[in-house]
């Protein structure tokens, strides 16, 4: 069985499901999930004000249906259980989540996996900046699991990440992997200026149309095909993630950086590439 929230307001006021995730909210009647408060912008309200609550959520499998861009923190916290939100999605879908799945059929805003610690999260169209980051003050970002955006990505995606993994299917801004400690960050589509500044490891790679132009503190290694691409390419199709066919069979450039930090970092650009 499965619950069903149907966003059915029409307010302009911001609103925070922080909390409410099929995991704390498991062993609750209808009844209960439906007197749950939440914020709508500085006031308390049911959350039942704001969503006709239908189903059964012993199974952990929740599916949130309606325009809910203006709904935020919407799987925050969850360790397990699946969402599955039919249709566009607010800022910090899945902020510091621990385990479970959650699948955006539409686009996301900023924040996507904010901090996030295990877990998948699968956007199917775009989503805005600092999917994966650090909040600002913070000294780590995401410390794990997996970050799948199918469309373009903003500014700063994988900000000071740890762990984990993250793959843009289009384009993404600027300052992708700053201050990275560790972790992956794949863009399969164009990507802007000063990628990798301030990485200290970790793994970049743009596998754009257009070569990027990477900042003079990362060094030219050499050309060859890392047997660890294909591999993950894979593992991306398993997951049902597109991506060009063409990159399995293919040489990658490996630059190394940031020089700043040791130098201890990678990127990978794809060779076969339209030159600026």
């Amino acid at each position: 069985m499965t619950l069903k929230l149907t966003y059915r307001s029409t307010t302009s006021v911001p609103v925070e499901l922080e909390g409410i995730t099929p995991d704390r909210l498991r062993n609750k009647s209808v009844g209960e999930i439906e007197r749950a408060e939440v914020f709508c912008g500085n006031r308390k309200i049911p959350l039942a004000e704001l969503f006709t609550v239908q189903g059964d959520p012993g199974e952990g499998q929740w599916e949130v249906y309606g325009d809910v861009s203006g709904v935020h923190w919407l799987g925050a916290h969850m360790s397990e259980g699946e969402i599955h939100i039919r249709g566009p999605a607010g800022r910090h879908v899945g902020s510091q989540m621990r385990g479970g799945r959650i699948v955006v059929h539409g686009d996301a805003g900023d924040w996507v996996g904010g901090e996030m610690r295990g877990g998948t999260i699968h956007v199917t169209g775009s989503a805005g900046h600092l999917a994966g980051a650090a909040y600002r003050g913070s000294r780590r970002g995401m410390r794990g699991g997996q970050i799948l955006i199918q469309g373009d990505a903003g500014n700063e995606i994988g900000h000071t990440m740890r762990r984990g993994w993250i793959a843009i299917g289009g384009q993404a801004g600027d300052m992708v992997g700053f201050n990275m400690i560790a972790g992956t960050v794949f863009v399969f589509g164009d990507c802007a200026i000063r990628a990798g500044a301030g990485m200290r490891r970790g793994t970049l790679g743009l596998f754009g149309a257009t070569r990027p132009r990477l900042l003079p503190t990362f060094r030219y290694a050499c050309t060859y095909v890392p047997p660890i691409l294909p591999l993950m390419f894979r593992r991306l199709a398993q997951w049902n993630f597109a991506f060009d066919p063409e990159l399995l069979d293919q040489e990658f450039e490996l630059h190394q950086g940031d020089m700043v930090e040791k130098g201890r970092g990678e990127i990978f650009v794809r060779r076969v590439v339209k030159q600026q």
